[in-house]
């Protein structure tokens, strides 16, 4: 985490070495990030760098910070339009206001989504914490699900879990790989082709736990 002497900053000069941070491993990742670029970017001393964070590393674990902090902000007076939703219409509109919200942080969100799933530090034990706190929400709602008898009771919770994690950062990894290349990314978010193309994706994971027709009638 960074030191006290960062977090006292103005916040001009705050947000300026965040966003060059931003911009670096948006780019080049984090392997691949050079502290020497940001210190340049953001028109500070590399002497200063090291007062304010110990390493690239500490930058991007501050950032991840950043990010969850916008993210309570933004759900927090954002609610479902029904509360009688099944498991699998609350996971859509879950991914699309998810969307909703990295189209407003793209740039961020490209950076975090680039170190974590483009260099597979998500699945490491660096960040192992981040991952278990959003497996234990799937794990919740595919348990819930059992119990309302909307998923099969046959499936295997964890492997489950594991298809709904995979299938949100494969949606996530896709809007974002495609929206920045657009001049509006909340506008192309917000299109029906793409709204269309994530029903779709939705869709081949949905109906890969649901239960059948023929189950619903068996009482299975």
């Amino acid at each position: 985490m960074p030191k006290q002497t960062f977090l006292n900053l103005p916040k001009e000069k705050h947000d300026t070495i965040l966003n060059a941070a931003i911009d670096e491993f948006a780019q080049y990742g984090l392997e691949n990030a050079s502290t020497n670029r940001i210190v340049a970017n953001s028109g500070i001393s590399k002497g200063s760098f090291y007062q304010y964070f110990e390493d690239k590393l500490d930058v991007f674990k501050y950032i991840l910070t950043v990010l969850e902090h916008e993210k309570i902000v933004f759900f927090k007076d954002t609610h479902p339009p029904s509360r009688n939703m099944d498991t699998f219409q609350y996971f859509r509109w879950m991914i699309k206001t998810g969307m909703e919200f990295n189209s407003s942080y793209p740039r961020l969100v490209y950076a975090i989504s680039r170190v974590l799933l483009g260099e597979g530090l998500y699945y490491g034990q660096m960040f192992a914490e981040n991952r278990i706190k959003a497996n234990k929400a799937f794990e919740m709602m595919i348990k819930q699900a059992i119990e309302r008898g909307e998923v099969d009771p046959s499936v295997d919770v964890d492997l489950a879990v594991m298809i709904m994690e995979t299938w949100s950062n494969a949606i996530s990894t896709y809007i974002l790989n495609e929206g920045m290349k657009q001049k509006d990314i909340m506008k192309w978010v917000r299109s029906a082709k793409t709204q269309e193309k994530i029903d779709k994706m939705l869709y081949v994971m949905e109906y890969g736990l649901r239960k059948t027709e023929s189950q619903f009638v068996a009482g299975i």
